[in-house]
């Protein structure tokens, strides 16, 4: 039973028992690990601020073989990210970054995907209120990006053909990025991508920040992102906590 040391994030946690809770969490050495935390709701002073959602820091892990659900021994929080409860529409940004990491990783090792998380929702946590949704935008597509299905934006998804910057162009979901003209002809595209916003999302996925964008063309960012997930992502299943941060109530108008 090997003791494992590692940086993690928790990303999901609920009551078991009468004592005790389980974290989903994701680490960088051994991607997403499910633990139990025992004797966690007897005492706060065993566990502390790890227990709170998003906090990051080092964990010590019993990992067993074979089995879903390892042991958690020690929890050192270096990072608690309060401010992400404290706005509605940070939280709600950072439960859909954390979805993506808990439907689509896996439990293999992958070091760039881990620090692309906390990196953004350290972003997410710096972020005024109004400009919450674009950096949700811009963690959930670098997050796409080291899952490894990051879309096409510079060349023809279909022929490979290079493409110019300044071209407004067709985005299918079912080819994987932008179209040509004799592409488009032969497969059906979800959307017309301007030129400014196929730079923007270009930027977003080489980690480059980008200008404050209008209310309209965030909201059909959310579309083109959701339509894209659920083409090579989500398996036909719902993801909530993605629905609830487009269709906040409390989101910017």
């Amino acid at each position: 039973m090997p003791l494992v040391v590692t940086d993690a994030i928790v990303l999901h946690a609920f009551d078991y028992s009468e004592t005790s809770r389980i974290l989903r969490l994701a680490t960088r050495e051994a991607g997403v690990l499910s633990v139990l935390a025992r004797g966690a709701r007897r005492s706060k002073k065993r566990f502390g601020s790890a227990l709170d959602l998003f906090a990051e820091g080092t964990i010590e892990v019993l990992v067993r073989d074979q089995r879903d659900l390892q042991t958690l021994c020690a929890f050192d929080v270096t990072h608690s990210r309060p401010t992400l409860a404290s706005d509605l529409g940070r939280f709600a940004g950072a439960s859909a970054l954390a979805e993506l990491i808990l439907r689509f990783a896996t439990d293999e090792r992958q070091v760039s995907l881990f620090d692309a998380l906390s990196r953004s929702l350290d972003e997410l946590a710096l972020a005024p209120p109004d400009e919450t949704r674009e950096v949700t935008l811009a963690g959930a597509w670098r997050l796409v990006g080291e899952l490894g299905f990051a879309p096409s934006l510079d060349s023809c998804s279909a022929c490979h053909a290079d493409l110019a910057i300044a071209d407004t162009l067709p985005f299918s979901h079912a080819a994987g990025g932008v179209l040509c003209a004799n592409c488009a002809r032969l497969h059906p595209s979800g959307r017309t991508l301007p030129a400014a916003e196929r730079a923007r999302l270009g930027a977003w996925m080489a980690d480059e920040r980008t200008g404050k964008m209008s209310d309209p063309d965030s909201r059909a960012h959310q579309r083109l992102l959701r339509e894209f997930l659920r083409e090579h992502l989500a398996q036909d299943r719902a993801l909530r906590a993605f629905e609830m941060w487009e269709h906040a109530p409390w989101s910017r108008a």
